[in-house]
């Protein structure tokens, strides 16, 4: 169907996909900045010493048990100082998850998924439905992240 009116959108269109552009291009900026920054928090004290004496006994533990649970307890100090200073967690915001921005997000599932291949019995789909719980994640952000993990990883 063909309309005579004599505009051309062209022009708009143009300079509106240059603006997505624009705040694309902020973004992957942003993600950038994170990627060369993950969690650096744990390569100084008080995490570093923490961490060393955690680290071997985590793998070995599978995630979200009691076992897992008691180690998170006992590594409280370096914990409450790692969420403080890293944004992809939502220990960090007082609203949790909901506190979040998408780049929180998108940071958040990647460590999610990196911090599986370091348990025997590393699952991220099990670790999306044990997160559900933890932090009261919705059904929809939860769809979300699924839908990212299989499009992604």
């Amino acid at each position: 169907m063909s309309v005579e009116c004599g505009y051309d959108s062209s022009k708009d269109t143009l300079e509106h996909i240059q603006k997505v552009s624009q705040l694309l291009n902020k973004m992957v900026l942003e993600l950038m900045c994170r990627m060369q920054s993950h969690d650096a928090s744990k390569l100084r004290s008080p995490e570093k010493e923490i961490f060393d004496a955690y680290t071997p006994k985590l793998k070995g533990s599978t995630y979200g048990s009691e076992e897992y649970k008691t180690f998170l307890s006992e590594m409280n100090v370096a914990l409450e100082h790692h969420y403080s200073f890293n944004h992809h967690h939502p220990e960090h915001y007082e609203e949790g998850i909901a506190g979040m921005d998408l780049i929180d997000l998108v940071e958040m599932i990647c460590d999610w998924k990196a911090a599986t291949t370091r348990h025997a019995n590393g699952d991220i789909d099990k670790s999306i439905l044990i997160n559900k719980d933890r932090f009261g994640l919705s059904d929809q952000v939860v769809r979300i992240l699924q839908n990212t993990v299989k499009r992604y990883f």
